[in-house]
C-alpha cells in the first residue's frame, strides 16, 4: 500500500517539476510546479464533447487507460514491502496490462475516422512494439541475475545476491527504465509533447478529439505512468533493507531526478527525426540484450 501511496503522491508533482525545470533550463520565470493541476482542475470541471462519427470505444477508451495504469502500479513493490498484487511473472501482467490501456487509446483514435489520429495510432503501436522487447530482456536479465519471476521478489533480492557486479547492472536497468519510460508516454527525443505539427505528432494528435474530463484522465494517466516507472527506477538502484524513513526520502529524491532528468533532455535535446526513431528504439534493446548476455557468462562460468 505504501509504494503505490507515494506512486499517486509523486505523479502530482512530477509534470510540474517538469515544467519548472524546463523554464529554469530557458532562462524563464514560467509557470509554478502546480500548473499542471489546476489545468486539470479546469478540464475537470469542463463538459465532455465527442463527435458524431465516433462510438463508445471513444468515450471509455481515458477510462480504461487510466484504469490500466493503476492495475500496472498495483504490482510495483515498494522496497521489502510486497506490492499488492505479486505472483510469479507479474512483470508479464505489468506490461500487457499497460499494453491493454494503450490499445483502447489507439482504436479510439482509429473510431473518430481521422487520418491525422490514425497516423498517431499507428507510429503509436509500432514504438510499443519495438520498445517491449528491451523491458522483457531487461526482466529476463534481472531474473536470471536474482534466480525470481516476481517484481516483489527480484528487487527485495536485487542487491543481496552477492555479485559483485550488481551497481552496473542496476545503473543499466535505471537506464533502460528511463528511455522506456520516455517513449512510452511520446516524448523526446521520439515524440515532442509541445508540437503542433499533425504530420509529426504521435501522442498529442491522438487525442485532439477530447476536451473536460476526458482529457484531464488521459493527462493524469500520463502522470501515473511516468510515476510507475520511477518507482521501477528507485527499486533498481536503492536497495530493499535499508531504513523506511530514509526509503521514503530516497524515493521522492529519485522521482524528482526522473523529473529533472526528462526537463533538460526536452530543454537541450532535438526530437529525432521520424525515420530514426526505430533505430533508436532498437539500439535500447541491444544495451538491454549485451546485459542479458553478460549475466548469462558470468551464470555459466559461476556455475559450470
Amino acid at each position: 500500500m505504501a509504494g503505490l501511496i507515494m506512486i499517486l503522491i509523486s505523479a502530482m508533482f512530477f509534470p510540474g517539476m517538469i515544467l519548472r525545470t524546463k523554464s529554469i533550463a530557458s532562462g524563464r520565470k514560467g509557470p509554478g510546479i502546480f500548473q499542471p493541476l489546476r489545468d486539470a482542475g479546469v478540464l475537470v470541471r469542463k463538459g465532455s464533447v465527442f463527435s458524431t462519427t465516433t462510438g463508445l470505444i471513444t468515450q471509455i477508451a481515458p477510462v480504461i487507460s487510466l484504469a490500466s495504469v493503476i492495475c500496472a502500479a498495483l504490482v510495483v513493490p515498494f522496497g521489502h514491502q510486497e506490492a499488492l498484487i505479486h505472483f510469479e511473472g507479474d512483470f508479464i501482467f505489468f506490461a500487457y496490462i499497460l499494453a491493454l490501456g494503450r490499445f483502447f487509446m489507439i482504436i479510439a483514435a482509429l473510431d473518430t475516422g481521422s487520418a491525422f489520429e490514425g497516423m498517431g495510432a499507428s507510429r503509436e503501436a509500432f514504438f510499443s512494439m519495438l520498445i517491449e522487447p528491451a523491458f522483457f530482456i531487461l526482466m529476463a536479465t534481472f531474473s536470471m541475475f536474482t534466480g525470481l519471476v516476481s517484481f516483489s521478489d527480484i528487487f527485495s533480492h536485487f542487491f543481496i545476491t552477492g555479485n559483485h557486479y550488481v551497481l552496473i547492472f542496476s545503473i543499466i536497468g535505471f537506464y533502460l527504465f528511463i528511455q522506456t519510460a520516455l517513449i512510452e508516454n511520446s516524448r523526446l527525443p521520439v515524440d515532442d509533447p509541445k508540437t503542433h505539427l499533425e504530420l509529426t505528432m504521435i501522442h498529442e494528435v491522438m487525442i485532439l478529439d477530447y476536451s473536460g474530463l476526458d482529457k484531464a484522465l488521459i493527462h493524469i494517466t500520463t502522470w501515473l505512468k511516468f510515476a510507475v516507472y520511477g518507482s521501477l527506477m528507485y527499486n533498481v538502484i536503492v536497495p530493499a533493507g535499508w531504513n523506511i524513513f530514509l526509503q521514503i526520502g530516497l524515493f521522492i529524491a529519485v522521482q524528482a531526478l526522473f523529473a529533472i532528468i526528462v526537463g533538460f533532455l526536452e530543454s537541450f535535446r532535438a526530437r529525432n527525426k521520424m525515420n530514426k526513431n526505430p533505430k533508436f528504439i532498437l539500439t535500447i534493446s541491444a544495451i538491454a540484450l549485451i546485459a542479458f548476455a553478460v549475466i548469462l557468462i558470468l551464470n555459466l562460468n559461476l556455475n559450470p
